[in-house]
């Protein structure tokens, strides 16, 4: 997946009025409403708005006529293959009005110029996977997190032994999934529980 370095701003002026876009990424511990609040301008006419997150996203015309300004940043973000991504365009009336038609190219194009500027990063895709086994094998857990990259999101302890739940590169988990078998003679087993 590819998203963006650090946030990025670009300022264009079409017919008199200007447009400030600016390109925020996004993570799970920084929700799209937090991120949103800081990137408006409070004086701009207009602040429109996309955002995208995996399988969820949403867009906001702020008074604009509807689909001039929030689905044309969308098509930006979607275009510029991106994703954890969010686009405010503020814009300033100029005094000139744009039309239906020249709203969707200001919008849009301010988005997509200013993504197509914006510094970008590849995030590594990561899976969850539950492991139980018992407690004369948890040093070998152990040990086989580390060596497969994986971090310990939870641990449960019951009367058998240990339930974990192992976040770590997709491409490692078949990987580590042979390891623990192999390892533990397959004692440790995945737990699949709709995770």
């Amino acid at each position: 997946m590819i998203t963006l370095a650090s946030p990025h701003s670009l300022e264009l002026e079409v017919k008199k009025s200007r447009f400030l876009a600016t390109a925020v990424p996004l993570d799970e511990g920084l929700p799209a409403e937090e991120a949103l609040a800081s990137a408006c301008s409070a004086d701009a006419h207009h602040n429109c708005w996309a955002w995208r997150f995996a399988d969820a996203y949403r867009s906001f015309d702020d008074g604009e006529p509807g689909g001039t300004a929030g689905r044309p940043i969308l098509a930006a973000i979607d275009g510029a293959g991106l994703d954890q991504v969010l686009v405010v365009v503020a814009r300033w009336f100029g005094g000139v009005k744009l039309g239906a038609g020249g709203l969707v190219r200001a919008y849009g194009g301010a988005a997509a110029e200013c993504l197509r500027q914006a510094p970008r990063r590849v995030v590594e895709a990561r899976t969850r996977l539950r492991v139980e086994a018992g407690f004369e094998q948890v040093g070998m857990l152990y040990t086989l997190a580390a060596r497969f990259a994986a971090e310990v999101m939870d641990e449960e302890h019951h009367s058998g032994g240990v339930r974990w739940e192992l976040d770590l590169p997709a491409d490692r988990a078949g990987d580590l999934v042979a390891a623990l078998a192999d390892a533990t003679r397959g004692q440790a087993r995945i737990i699949d529980d709709g995770h």
